[in-house]
Formats: C-alpha cells, sequence, structure tokens
C-alpha cells in the first residue's frame, strides 16, 4: 500500500505544476437573429438555442431522406468550410438528431434540393457549433443550452477543450460517451496540454491496463480532477491481495450505477469481517458483483439491526449471509425490511419470523410483497386469518403477498420452446419474472443453444465474456447470424483489415452487414490506407456503416483512381 500512496503524492506534485486552468474567463453574448449575428447583447439574459432563434419555421413533414440530406450539408459544412477532421464532422453530423431537425425547420423542405438550401443557408446564417457538437457527445438537446458559453460559438473559439476532446477520443473514450464525462467532470476539459492524458496514464501506473481506465474514467469522471482519489487506490490494492486482482474493475463496472469508493471500501471491509476472505471473497465478488457499487455498509447495518431485534443472533445472521450473500444488496436489502415490516404488522411470533428468515431468505431476497393492507382488502380476511394462514404454511407469504404473480404467470404462459432460450439469457445476467426478461424473449431471435453457440463463438475469438454480455445486450440482432457467418465477419476483420477484435464493441452492428459489402468496403479501404489517402483507424460504423453516396463521395472520390479501382473491386466480388 506504501507503493499506492508513494505514486499518489508524486503523481499530485506533477500534477501541481501542471495543471493551470482559469476559472474567472469572463464571457459575452452572442445570438443569432433573422440570420444575422449580433455581438453583445444584454448579459442577464438567458443563454437560447440557435434552434430557438426567430427565423422563419416551416411545419412541412420531415422524411428519412431529407434528413440524410441535412447530415450531408451539415457534414459539408462542419469539414470543407469549418475544416473539421474528416471523423469529427461526420460524427456530428450522424449523432445531432434534434439539431438537424432544427435545421430542416429553418427552410422550405417543398423545394427538391434540400441539400443546395441548406448549404445557401448555412453561408448565411452562422450555427453554434458546440449544439451539435454537444449532442454528439450524447447529451440530452435538454441539458445543452446550460453548457453554452456565452462569446463561444465556433468550436475553434474554445481549443483548449477541444483538445481535450480529443485527448479522451485519441486515448479510447467513445464519443457518444464524453457528454456524461464533460457534465460530471467539465472542469477537465480546461486543463492545460498534455495534463489530461498524464493523469490517464497515471492510472496505468497503478497497474490498470487500458481498457479497464477507459472503463473507469467513463463511468466516474471525478477520478480525473484533482489528484488521484486516495480511496479509489486502497480499493485497487484491496484487489491486487485477491485473484480476481483489477480485471473485476474492467468486466463488472456499469454505466448504470454511480460509484463511490469510500463506500466500496467500506462494503468490502464488511464482508470481510462477515468472513468472506481471499478466495470467498473472489468468489462473492465474481457472483455479485453489484454487492460493491451500490451496497452500503450502513445499509448492511440497519438491516443487521433489525434481524438482531427480531430474535436473530449475530452468528446467525454471519451464517445467513455467507449462505446468501446476495442478501447485501440493495435490492435484497429492502425487500427483506418490507418482509420484516410486513410480518411485525400481521404481528407473527419472533420465533416463526426467525424460522422464515433463515428458510426462505432466498425467495425473501428475491420478492417484492404488497403490504399486509392491500392482501387484507384483495382476499377479504382479517389480519389474525392472514397471521393463522402464513404461521401454517409459510410459503403463503410470497404467494398471497407477491407483486411478481402476474408477471410470473405471463412468463410461464410462454411457450414452452422459450425455456432454452429463457436459460441463456438468465445465464447472461437476465432476472426470472423481471420485466427485462420478457422484453428479451422478444428481442433476441433463435433457439436457446443457437444463441449460447454464437455468444461463445464471440467469446473464442478472444472478446471477455462479460463484455459480450454488454454488447449483446445492448445490439441482440448480432446474435441473429449464424455462427459461420459471425466467424467469417470476425476473421476479415483481423486478417483481411488488421483491426484487432474488440473493434466490434464499438460497433457491433458491423456483423449485421452482408459479407459483400463488408469485403468491398474493406478492399477499397485498405487500397486507399496504403496510399495514405485516408486516416488509418476509422471505425468500422464509418468504413461499412455510412450509406454508398457517402461512400463514393468521402473515400472512393478522394483519390483520382479511386473511382476505377472501386469499379476493379466491385466486378471482382461479383
Amino acid at each position: 500500500m506504501m507503493r499506492f500512496r508513494l505514486k499518489i503524492a508524486q503523481f499530485n506534485i506533477l500534477i501541481a505544476h501542471q495543471t493551470q486552468v482559469s476559472s474567472s474567463k469572463i464571457y459575452r453574448v452572442r445570438c443569432f437573429q433573422s440570420g444575422r449575428f449580433v455581438c453583445g447583447g444584454d448579459q442577464s439574459s438567458s443563454i437560447r438555442h440557435w434552434s430557438q432563434s426567430p427565423t422563419r419555421v416551416f411545419g412541412n413533414r420531415v422524411s428519412r431522406s431529407m434528413k440524410n440530406e441535412a447530415q450531408k450539408a451539415l457534414f459539408d459544412y462542419l469539414h470543407h468550410t469549418r475544416t473539421l477532421s474528416f471523423v469529427d464532422a461526420e460524427h456530428i453530423s450522424n449523432n445531432s438528431p434534434k439539431f438537424i431537425s432544427s435545421l430542416l425547420s429553418k427552410i422550405d423542405t417543398r423545394k427538391e434540393d434540400i441539400s443546395q438550401s441548406l448549404t445557401k443557408f448555412l453561408r448565411y446564417n452562422p450555427i453554434n457549433e458546440f449544439e451539435p457538437f454537444f449532442e454528439s457527445l450524447g447529451l440530452r438537446p435538454s441539458e445543452i443550452s446550460r453548457f453554452l458559453q456565452r462569446d463561444l460559438v465556433l468550436l475553434s473559439d474554445d481549443s483548449v477543450l477541444f483538445e481535450n476532446f480529443h485527448a479522451l477520443c485519441n486515448y479510447g473514450i467513445p464519443r457518444s460517451k464524453i457528454g456524461c464525462v464533460y457534465k460530471e467532470a467539465r472542469e477537465i476539459f480546461g486543463y492545460e496540454n498534455g495534463v489530461l492524458l498524464s493523469k490517464l496514464e497515471a492510472y496505468e501506473r497503478l497497474g490498470l491496463g487500458k481498457p479497464i481506465v477507459i472503463k473507469l474514467v467513463t463511468y466516474c469522471p471525478s477520478l480525473l480532477v484533482g489528484g488521484i482519489d486516495s480511496e479509489f487506490v486502497d480499493v485497487v490494492g484491496k484487489l491486487e491481495g485477491l485473484d480476481i486482482a483489477c480485471d473485476w474493475l474492467g468486466r463488472y463496472l456499469s454505466d448504470r450505477k454511480t460509484y463511490n469508493w469510500g463506500s466500496v471500501l467500506e462494503t468490502m471491509e464488511l464482508l470481510e469481517k462477515m468472513g468472506f476472505k481471499d478466495e470467498k471473497l473472489s468468489g462473492v465478488l465474481k457472483t455479485y458483483p453489484d454487492l460493491v457499487g451500490e451496497t452500503s455498509g450502513k445499509k448492511a447495518y440497519v438491516m443487521f439491526d433489525k434481524l438482531l431485534k427480531v430474535g436473530l443472533e449475530m452468528n446467525e445472521i454471519d451464517k445467513l449471509v455467507v449462505d446468501h450473500p446476495e442478501m447485501l444488496l440493495d435490492k435484497s436489502v429492502k425487500s427483506i425490511l418490507a418482509a420484516l415490516k410486513y410480518m411485525i404488522r400481521i404481528r407473527m411470533e419472533k420465533q416463526f419470523i426467525v424460522r422464515i428468515l433463515q428458510q426462505h431468505m432466498k425467495l425473501i431476497c428475491s420478492t417484492s410483497l404488497l403490504g399486509p393492507k392491500a392482501v387484507c382488502s384483495k382476499l377479504k380476511i382479517g389480519r389474525e386469518e392472514l397471521h393463522q394462514t402464513i404461521k401454517e404454511d409459510p410459503l403463503r407469504l410470497f404467494s398471497l403477498a407477491s407483486k411478481t404473480t402476474k408477471r410470473r404467470i405471463e412468463l410461464d404462459s410462454l411457450d414452452f420452446r422459450n425455456a432454452e432460450k429463457r436459460a441463456f439469457l438468465l445465464k447472461i445476467g437476465y432476472v426470472e419474472n423481471s420485466d427485462e426478461m420478457v422484453s428479451a424473449l422478444k428481442r433476441f431471435q433463435g433457439r436457446g443453444d443457437e444463441l449460447q453457440e454464437r455468444f461463445d463463438c464471440l467469446v473464442k475469438a478472444g472478446l471477455d465474456y462479460n463484455v459480450v454480455t454488454e454488447v449483446v445486450k445492448r445490439a441482440p440482432h448480432i446474435l441473429s447470424r449464424p455462427r459461420d457467418v459471425i466467424e467469417k465477419k470476425i476473421k476479415l476483420l483481423t486478417d483481411y483489415l488488421g483491426y484487432p477484435v474488440e473493434s466490434l464493441v464499438e460497433s457491433p452492428t458491423y456483423l449485421c452487414y452482408s459479407m459483400e459489402r463488408i469485403h468491398q468496403r474493406f478492399s477499397m479501404y485498405i487500397w486507399l490506407r496504403e496510399r495514405d489517402a485516408v486516416m488509418p483507424r476509422l471505425t468500422l460504423g464509418t468504413i461499412v456503416g455510412i450509406s454508398n453516396t457517402r461512400f463514393l463521395s468521402y473515400f472512393v472520390n478522394s483519390h483520382p483512381e479511386g473511382p476505377a479501382t472501386w469499379d476493379s473491386i466491385k466486378k471482382s466480388s461479383t
């Protein structure tokens, strides 16, 4: 642990010399009215979106082709007029749908040449480039206004922000996740050149791999603010002593949760006190990763206090936790406290409460209960009768009061062929009797054994099991392709294009395109790459996913010999 503390001290001294962020910058308002540029303005007025400026609005219906034309016009403006890189311009134009809609509202879409109309509009009506930029980073349109600065309209007006944005991109952080980073740790976008990269590398020096650091700072941007988080270092120190080491962080961190490293440390220490040491602690963390991240030691102690009051001894509580570690999950804690409250309200004797807790803890953890009043009203019985019913048959507590009974019936009524599929979904983390399970049964196409075979194919290709789990939950349709087709597409990606298999994580829909399209696009891209006519590591979504028109415009026609080569590639593949 001294080694980690020494690294923190050295790193913080380095940052103290490097970081010079100004927090006193004064801004003036720029806004656009009726297409004219206005400087200054009332300092007290609120910043309006460019899309809310009082230009003429047309209420015509917008089709998909119109949106494509608008995206192309915005791309041309950002790439050719404003000289943004191809990748930046493409990402912004393809991932700012709200801004695209506002652009279309400024012109008469009944005219045939929408692209020309928008090009002309953009020439005479400067836009606030930060609006589509922030939207493309994943910020919701309703959040954007509070991040618009008073005298910043062009992305080049804030070169420091753009440099730090590129530092995150180049390190490997997905562009669509950078909006969350900006929202939670805005100050890091004001760092001087090189500071942000040095912070990222400092976490690598703690023994964390680059993929883990990427995931960490994406889900916990506050780690990049100030010096290295000492509580996080203590967590890393504890994990290093276990056989799961720091890989556990990369596998089980989730963007659906927030992480307080003090609470994480508190929970790990609680587990150690409950008797979970070394291999046992590793096993629990692997099986129930949510224990760290959502469980607070304080909540667990509140639950223990309630269990002691109903008659359990501390050694009995220890045994319950060892046998059912899931009872420390936040959801389970709530269910246990609700069950205790239920039984106390119907005046259940303590010895019966203890017996139910010891015999049915797994059921209690997984069941949400209605209140006694609701159950009595539904059954038209009194509390004494309910008390006697549960006393005679404790399982009636769950069958009578469970909130999930309707959902369980709905699941059980599904065709028997879903049994294997349900087993597969349970294996990758879906919860039995949940709304997510019902939805997943419809979204995942194929038999359970086929889905498992295709899933295993991705794992055998070199992707981490938990990474594949996240990817298929995000894009379940990739498992609708036969295994041999998936294998061929992965081979094209790694052996022909020379990309790592991890590229699939960012662009999983690559597996959904035809072999012919993939081979043709890859062949053209490789040809251009060999002549330094394109960037060397464009994403799969850019190479394979863009339309044929845009591929011709921005790839094939980017080289004098491109059209002839493209024709040759297409002829040879037919």
